[in-house]
């Protein structure tokens, strides 16, 4: 038998509850009782909580609380798992209280050597967001069943701009953070088509006893990247946007997530992108001013003329 099968066997031995002796194991798992002695100090030193009893009714056994223990993970896992959750915290999770017990269940489940391993790692990392979202833990909790069970909701909703109330019926497909800002997709009944709805500005959140089904192949993400850009219709009317620059405000305009949707070709020192005229005159000169002089427009030549309009307009606002 495999090493690791070996270990794994001793191991469900022990978690039975009962004292276990080295040479019971022995004769168990028909080895050496040497190696019984030496995979026990393996299994120990991974940061299972062995705990031996020496003496004529001594032996072998695990700590109650690790008994219990449904998983076993590592140092790396359980490091990744605390990280996730400090994410989480500033994306305004909805998992709240569940989420700081199942953080708990790790600290409780491991041992002083994997505790400070751990603590290592997680204290060398902090998120900072640009904006900390209010709190919606109710509405996300509320959201997030509806989506897994395929309830539809009722919802007060206020749409950009409009300050009376709008009640919708909503198939909600799959919940989605973007931006600081968590948004539904779904099937609005009222509108008999696929929208996004932000969360922040849900007044109310009813679920409802009807069931949906989600469509098949159906790609939320896509659906909410592509209602965000201008859709290029005429392929005839694209034309490149070449930009040349520092390498770093190029990556971080490459990044972009409007812009990075059209790159083409990238270079150390240029890259280019297509797009229509209009999209390029409406778009880009918004984007392209904070970066100064690091960046430089070689086409369309109409750009440049575009950016001088944009900033004339904003010296003659300023000097009124």
């Amino acid at each position: 038998m495999p090493k690791i099968d070996n270990m794994l066997a001793i191991l469900w031995m022990l978690r039975s509850g009962e004292k276990v002796t080295a040479q019971q194991i022995s004769e168990k798992l028909e080895m050496n009782i040497r190696t019984v002695y030496r995979y026990i100090d393996t299994i120990s030193t991974s940061g299972v909580p062995i705990v031996s009893e020496p003496g004529h009714n001594g032996g072998y056994s695990l700590l109650n609380h690790f008994i219990e223990a449904p998983l076993f993970f590592d140092v790396e896992e359980q490091t990744s798992l605390y990280h996730a959750a400090v994410f989480a915290e500033e994306a305004g999770y909805y998992g709240g209280e569940a989420l700081d017990r199942a953080i708990s269940k790790l600290s409780h489940h491991s041992n002083h050597e994997q505790e400070t391993k751990i603590n290592q790692h997680v204290t060398s990392l902090e998120v900072i967001s640009r904006l900390r979202p209010p709190s919606m833990e109710p509405l996300l909790k509320e959201l997030e069943q509806a989506v897994a069970d395929g309830y539809s909701v009722n919802i007060h909703y206020q749409k950009s701009g409009e300050k009376p109330l709008s009640e919708r019926l909503v198939d909600p497909y799959k919940m989605i953070y973007w931006n600081n800002k968590w948004y539904v997709i779904g099937y609005c009944h009222l509108r008999n088509d696929i929208r996004s709805f932000r969360v922040d500005r849900m007044e109310r959140l009813i679920l409802t006893e009807n069931t949906f089904n989600r469509p098949e192949n159906f790609s939320a993400r896509d659906f909410f990247v592509n209602n965000l850009l201008p859709t290029i219709e005429d392929k005839e009317g694209i034309i490149p946007l070449v930009l040349h620059g520092e390498k770093s405000a190029l990556d971080d305009i490459c990044q972009h997530w409007f812009l990075g949707h059209y790159l083409q070709e990238r270079t150390s020192n240029q890259a280019i992108f297509l797009l229509e005229k209009d999209v390029i005159h409406t778009y880009v000169p918004h984007i392209l001013l904070p970066y100064n002089t690091s960046i430089k427009v070689i086409e369309p030549i109409s750009l440049k003329k575009r950016l001088i309009e944009v900033l004339t307009e904003l010296i003659e606002f300023h000097q009124v």
